[in-house]
């Protein structure tokens, strides 16, 4: 239990100090210093990051959600199409999902050129890829648990007709 409540503090704030920690699950700071490592060393604990604006740091970032139809791999299922798709740097998340699609593919590039080059001579051309559709992001509300933009500054995007 003392492993899903430190696990807990660590998704919603990374930046938490092991005493921090200690502090709010009442575990003694070594004993949460050892329960973190062993998380890490499982891989249940796999990465620390930020979650960046990058609209309000003046960067240029095109994101998109490509759903993908595959044809799955005797023996290996859809694994096989997967490991070759993440381990493209323009894939950032890749989920098996149900409905008509295989695969949700979240892709960023520089430019929409970019991602759609990515589409057309990356992945589509992949072998058991039958067809793609491609989903622009075109603004960002909420990204990992974390509300970009507060309510005062998404009523001043209202759009008039």
């Amino acid at each position: 239990m003392q492993e899903l409540e430190i696990l807990s503090l660590l998704e919603e704030n990374a930046r938490l100090s092991m005493r921090e920690i200690a502090d709010a699950t009442g575990v003694e700071e070594e004993k949460v210093k050892k329960i973190v490592e062993e998380l890490e060393k499982r891989g249940v604990l796999l990465a620390y990051r930020a979650v960046v604006n990058w609209e309000k740091a003046g960067v240029e970032k095109v994101c998109a959600l490509i759903d993908v139809k595959i044809t799955p791999e005797r023996e290996h299922g859809y694994d096989s199409v997967a490991s070759r798709i993440m381990r493209f740097p323009e894939v950032k998340s890749l989920y098996l999902v149900s409905g008509t699609y295989d695969l949700s593919v979240l892709v960023e590039g520089r430019s929409m050129r970019e991602v759609a080059s990515f589409v057309a001579e990356k992945l589509a051309p992949l072998q058991n890829v039958t067809s793609t559709t491609t989903h622009f992001v075109l603004k960002k509300y909420k990204e990992a648990g974390v509300m970009l933009y507060d309510g005062e500054e998404l009523r001043r995007l209202a759009v008039s007709p």
